[in-house]
Order: structure tokens, then sequence, then C-alpha cells
């Protein structure tokens, strides 16, 4: 009986055992994780089945073949070092992430964990638990993507800029060397933008990256800080870093004088650059104050005439808060009232009688005194204020040319010219606002005539000539500013609706002096008497030029000859005097 108990308990264990063995069989079987059992030098010598599916590790192998064999070049130091503490010692464990080959031939991104059971008799291996990770790798690759890098160029965002700007100044105060930032700003980005569309505008950012890199060094870093701002990092400059950065920002300007193909048409999009450099010496301690210099030098690039480069020194920070604060003070110049409207009278030049006024705003500054338009009207134009104070000058100026045809009757009625600026003639409620202007004043849009420059309407030629053409639709009488100075063409010139040449002063001012500014004058004289133009010399400030002027049939000229800009009743009071002429040598 004792014999018969003592079987059935060691079959029952047998038995007991068997099922453990089917259990953990059908576990390993179905389990998502990889497991292997290799010895203490990394041969394998047990794989589970999914080895043979997801992964690289098939029966059809060699029974004798090394893990490491399996593990990506890269990952093999790791490997040896893991492999070396897990075998020290019975029960040691360790984990890392390694790169595996899978089924396909490419690589996966594992866990492994490393369990030496050496003393188990019933493993007597490591055991190598393999869990694919994958998908959490590329997810979190895609977060840190998201974080640090630009969706649109894939280039490094500001977070990771100023995050390698601030490494790179650690590196500088150790070895004292120098780095430089380079501030890049497409020059009249909006106008692409506005003119050809927001996808348009991110196939010229695209493009506009990729030649950034291609002028720098694989050790540098180019960056988007967002809309058509780039930063570029210089590191391990020479010990001449203002020659290095320097001719980097030629290459760069030289790089974006040639076309890009937008729409299936080339276009040249020039860029501004800003240049502020660190070393041991420099104030800039940190990488927001070495962006802000940089940032500070890129806008005094553009400033002095853009599609150039500036270095940052001291004295621009001084510049640009003055600047600030004027900015700051022309918002609200016209709610204060302190803007003015002189008027330069344009004669008649046989008669010298005024027949015409120009209408130049001013700023009565209740500090700094009267501010010239060179100082702020840039400001205006740059900050979008140039809207309201533009269409504030076109009111005033059609309001006093009314109540002059009032008091002063003439024939033909005394007109007044307004001078529109680039963002005027692009803005989409132009024609509104010049009718409104011309109805709220009660003037006749004969009475009126807008100037343009040569420079605006070469911008985009076939869209001026839309626009120009509505204004005349409207009865208005347009005029070419500064004639001569850009770079139109006479066969679009015969094209657009005009109906005055204005001579720049700077031709005006040589004639009689200088034998190609009087050919090119008479030129510009005969070239408007050919398409039935009239034609205004500005600037004249000579009888010499005057008398040449009349001698070659240019019929209206303006200048301190005889007159200087005038406040409204000064013109008053010479439309009151008896025939009004020669008002240089008795009103300024």
């Amino acid at each position: 009986m004792l014999r018969r108990l003592r079987a059935e308990t060691v079959l029952a264990g047998i038995a007991a055992t068997r099922r453990s063995e089917q259990r953990f069989k059908s576990l390993v079987r179905h389990a998502a994780d990889l497991i292997l059992i290799c010895d203490t030098s990394g041969t394998i010598i047990y794989r589970a089945p999914t080895a043979e599916t997801a992964w690289a590790f098939s029966r059809e192998h060699s029974p004798d073949e090394m893990l490491s064999r399996w593990i990506h070049p890269d990952d093999q130091a790791a490997l040896h070092e893991i492999w070396q503490q897990v075998a020290a010692g019975p029960g040691v464990s360790n984990t890392l992430e390694l790169r595996s080959r899978d089924s396909q031939d490419g690589w996966r991104n594992g866990e492994f964990t490393l369990t030496n059971l050496s003393q188990e008799l019933e493993v007597g291996g490591i055991v190598v638990n393999v869990h694919d990770v994958t998908e959490r790798k590329l997810f979190e690759q895609q977060l840190i993507t998201q974080a640090f890098y630009d969706s649109l160029t894939s280039l490094p965002n500001r977070a990771l800029l100023l995050d390698r700007i601030e490494q790179a100044l650690v590196r500088v105060r150790r070895r004292n060397g120098t780095v430089g930032l380079v501030f890049f700003d497409i020059d009249n980005f909006k106008r692409v933008n506005d003119g050809l569309g927001h996808q348009t505008g991110d196939v010229l950012l695209v493009a506009a990256a990729k030649r950034l890199a291609a002028c720098v060094r694989p050790s540098d870093t180019v960056a988007r800080l967002g809309g058509d701002e780039f930063v570029i990092l210089l590191e391990q400059l020479t010990s001449d870093p203002v020659a290095e950065v320097t001719q980097i920002a030629q290459r760069i300007i030289k790089e974006f004088r040639k076309p890009f193909l937008l729409d299936g048409k080339d276009y040249v999009v020039s860029g501004s650059l800003g240049i502020a450099l660190a070393d041991t010496a420099t104030k800039a301690t940190d990488g927001a104050s070495l962006l802000r210099n940089a940032d500070v030098a890129m806008y005094r690039a553009k400033s002095d005439g853009k599609s150039r480069y500036a270095i940052f020194d001291a004295n621009m920070h001084t510049d640009i808060v003055s600047r600030v604060e004027l900015e700051a003070d022309l918002r609200r110049a016209l709610e204060r009232q302190e803007l003015r409207v002189h008027y330069q009278p344009i004669l008649h030049l046989e008669s010298e009688t005024c027949i015409e006024v120009e209408a130049l705003v001013r700023w009565q500054h209740p500090t700094r005194g009267l501010i010239a338009p060179l100082e702020f009207i840039p400001i205006a134009e740059e900050t979008g204020l140039i809207i309201p104070l533009g269409l504030w000058v076109l009111e005033e100026a059609c309001r006093h040319a009314a109540a002059w045809q009032l008091l002063y009757p003439s024939m033909p009625p005394l007109q007044v010219s307004v001078n529109l600026s680039p963002r005027q003639f692009e803005h989409a409620d132009l024609l509104t606002d010049v009718q409104r202007a011309l109805e709220q004043a009660g003037l006749s849009p004969a009475s009126l005539r807008l100037e343009v420059t040569e420079g605006v309407i070469m911008r985009d030629t076939e869209s001026s000539i839309r626009t120009l053409q509505k204004l005349k639709n409207l009865g208005i009488r347009l005029a070419i500013d500064d004639f001569g100075t850009g770079y139109s063409s006479l066969s679009y010139l015969k094209m657009l609706p005009l109906d005055v040449l204005k001579i720049d002063r700077s031709f005006v001012r040589g004639i009689g002096q200088n034998a190609e500014d009087d050919a090119i004058v008479q030129a510009i004289i005969s070239l408007a008497k050919s398409l039935g133009l009239a034609v205004t010399a500005e600037g004249i400030e000579t009888t010499q030029q005057a008398e040449l002027l009349r001698q070659w049939s240019c019929e209206k000229g303006q200048g301190f000859l005889f007159a200087r800009p005038l406040e409204a009743m000064q013109i008053s009071a010479l439309l009151d005097a008896p025939q009004n002429a020669l008002l240089g040598r008795s009103i300024s």
C-alpha cells in the first residue's frame, strides 16, 4: 500500500512537472518578447519561437552563432560592456537598449534584459529577454523633432538653437575662442507671401534654408526662428573671426542674388544679415543677448539699404532704443495732432506762376521739434503706420486743395500732388480711400495727382498697371516720381497710364555743369514728349538750372529757387498775392 502511494506521488509530480513545462513552453511560444539563452561567451544556446517571427534569430542559423552578430555595429561596445558585468557572477542582471536586426533585414530597437542564471541547472546560461520598443522610440523621436525642429524646413528651431548657443558660449569661456552668430532675414518676404500666396512663400523658405545650409560648414548650425528669420551659429572660428564670418556673409549675399524658381518664374529675393561675435571679452554672456545683438545688427543692415550685412557694435543699442521710442511716439502722433502737411509750390516755368502744390508730411514732435520725413517715414512704412498716416495726408491735401480752389479760383484749377508709399500703393483699400477723400473734400478727381516712384511700379509691373488703370479710371492724374533712378523698361513705360514724369533732383543738380546730366535730362524730356506726358523737374536751386529747363521745353518745376515747402497759411498768402510769381524771393 505504501509502495503504491509512493508511486502515485512520483507519477503526480512527473505529471505536474510536465504540465509546468507545457505551460512554460506555451507562455514562451506566445510571448511578445524575445527570449534567448546564451552561454557566458555570448553564444546562443536556446531561442524561443518568437525569434523566428519578428526577429531574425531563425532555426536555419548555425546553433553556435554569437548574439553580437545580430546587434547594430554602433551598439557593439555597449553590449560588450554590459555582458562583462552580467557574466561576472551568477544572479547579476542588467538592462540596456540596443538595436537588433529584424526579419526584414532592418533594425529594431529593443530593451535587452540580461540575467545570469548559469547556476540553475534547468537554464545553465545567461537569459536574454528582449522587449520591442521600436514604436516607442519612433514616438519619442517625433516628440523631439516637434519640440526642437522646424516642421517646414526641418532645421533646428529657436529652443534648440538657444541651447546650442549656450553650449558654444561655455566652450568659448573654457578655450578662449570666439563664436559667431549670423541673423538672416529675407528682404520683402511679405510681398512674396501676399503676392504669390503662402504656399509659394513656404516653397521659398525651404529653398532659402537649403541655400543657407550650403553656404556654411558641416560643424555650423543653421536654424529657423520663425517666419522669414534664420540664424547661423558659427563655431571653431579661426584667429581672425571677423574676416571668416564676413566671408560667409558675403557668400550668402552672393548666393541670394541667384533667382529662385517660384510658380514657374524666376524671382530674385535678397536677404539682410546681422553679425554678432562673442569671446571672453564680450558682454554677451548668454544666448539670448547674443541673439539680440545679431538681430539689432540685421536691422541696421536693412536700414542701410538691404541685401547687405552689418556687424554689431555697442552704439547700435542706443540707436535701436531711440528708434523704438520714436516708433512709440509716432503711434500717438496722429491722435495728438502732431503731424503737419506742408506744401511745396510747383510752378509753370515760363510764367513762374504756382499752378500745383505737392503735399509733404512733417512731424512737429513735442520735445524733438520738427522731424524730417526721412527719419520717420521708413519707420511708418515698416510698421504699417504708413497706411493711416498716408490716408490722413491724402484727406488733408484734398481738403486744403478744395478750399483754395474756392477762395482763389484759377483756370485751370489749382492741383494738389500726393505721394503714395509702397505699402499704400499695394494696399487693398487704396481706391476706396482715394474716392472717399475726394468726396469728403468735394474735390474733382482731375485736381488730384498721385505720385508713385519708379521702383514701386517695377516691383510687380503687371499688378502696378492694373492699379494705375483703376486710379486713372477715376479721373485722377498719375505721375512717376524720381524718374531715371530706377530700372524701368521703356516697353513697360509706354503701357503705364501716366500723365507726368518727374525728373529726379540728382540729375537736375548737375545740369549746366555735367554733360552727362544735361544729356539725361534732355533725353527724359524728349521721351516724355514722345509719349504725350508732361514733365516736372525737381530740386531746382539755381537760375541757370531753371533757364536751361525752359530752353529744353520742361513745362513745370519745383525747388528751393522758388520756395521751400510751406505751411497751408503761407500757401494761402501766396495764392492771394498778385500773380504769385517768383515766390521763393518773397516768401520762404
